[in-house]
C-alpha cells in the first residue's frame, strides 16, 4: 500500500508538476482513498491509470486536492471600478503597463486582469507577473482548468471568448494563459519587482499579523511607482494609508504619492 501510494505520488508528479508529497500523508492517503473507492477503483494504481485516460476524472481529482476559495472577478463591483476607472488613469499616463498579481493563488485574479485589459489592448502587448507561495497552487494556475463555480461572476461575454467547456470544467484559452508569467513568491522573504503600475493583492493578508501586513505593505509602496495603485481585498481596507505613502483613490483602491 506504502510503495502504491509512492508511485501515485510520482506519478502525478510526472504528470502535473503537483507535489503531494508537500501535504501530510496521512491525511492525504485517507481523503485519496475515500475519492478513489467513491469512483470504484480499487487501489492507487487503478485510479491513476483511470486518470491518464480521462481528462475529466482528473481534473476532479485536482479540484479535490486543492482548497480552491478564489473565483474570476471575486467582488464584481471592484473590478468594474478598476476597468472603469483605474487602467484608464494609468493607459493615459503610460502606454504599457507593469501588473503583478501577488499571492495569486490558482490563478484566476492574473486572468481576470488579462480578460479586462484585453478590451484596451490586443493580448500580444498584455503581461502580467503572477506570484505565490503555494507551488502547487501556481501549477494548478498554469493548467488553466476550473470548476464552474469559479466562474460564476464572469461576464457572459467573457465567458463565451475565453473558455472552452470540457464537462462540468472550463478550461481558459491559450491566448488569455500566454499573457501570464507565474512564478514562486514568498511576500515576507523574498525581493519585490521594481516600478510596477498596478499591484493587485486579495483576500491574502488577513491571514498574517499586524507587523506583517506593515511590513508587505510597506514593501508594495515601494514596489509601485510613484501614482501606481494597490488594488486590496474587500476585507483588507487600510485604516491609515498615509503612513505608506498612499492615497485613497477608491474603496480598495490606494494610489502611491
Amino acid at each position: 500500500m506504502a510503495h502504491d501510494y509512492n508511485q501515485f505520488v510520482l506519478n502525478i508528479k510526472n504528470k502535473s508538476g503537483i507535489d503531494l508529497s508537500l501535504y501530510k500523508e496521512a491525511q492525504m492517503k485517507r481523503r485519496l482513498t475515500s475519492l478513489y473507492e467513491r469512483k470504484g477503483y480499487s487501489s492507487f494504481l487503478n485510479y491513476y491509470e483511470a486518470m491518464q485516460k480521462d481528462d475529466l476524472l482528473f481534473n476532479e481529482f485536482l479540484d479535490r486536492m486543492t482548497i480552491n476559495v478564489s473565483e474570476f472577478y471575486r467582488n464584481a463591483a471592484r473590478w468594474f471600478v478598476l476597468e472603469n476607472k483605474i487602467i484608464p488613469r494609468l493607459l493615459s499616463e503610460k502606454n504599457s503597463l507593469k501588473i503583478w498579481s501577488a499571492a495569486c493563488s490558482t490563478g484566476e485574479e492574473p486572468y481576470t486582469l488579462a480578460m479586462i485589459l484585453s478590451k484596451f489592448m490586443p493580448l500580444s502587448k498584455v503581461s502580467i507577473l503572477a506570484s505565490d507561495i503555494d507551488r502547487n497552487a501556481i501549477q494548478r494556475a498554469k493548467m488553466g482548468v476550473y470548476p464552474e463555480r469559479s466562474l460564476n461572476e464572469v461576464p457572459s461575454d467573457m465567458k463565451k471568448k475565453f473558455f472552452n467547456k470540457e464537462g462540468s470544467f472550463y478550461k481558459i484559452s491559450e491566448d488569455i494563459k500566454k499573457t501570464v508569467e507565474f512564478k514562486s513568491h514568498n511576500l515576507l522573504a523574498d525581493p519585490y519587482p521594481q516600478q510596477m503600475d498596478l499591484i493587485v493583492c486579495r483576500n491574502v493578508l488577513i491571514y498574517f499579523t499586524e507587523e506583517a501586513k506593515s511590513e508587505i505593505y510597506q514593501n508594495f509602496s515601494a514596489s509601485l511607482r510613484q501614482g501606481g495603485t494597490l488594488f486590496v481585498g474587500s476585507t483588507e481596507q487600510i485604516f491609515n494609508p498615509g503612513i505608506f505613502n498612499f492615497a485613497i483613490e477608491d474603496t480598495f483602491f490606494y494610489q502611491k504619492q
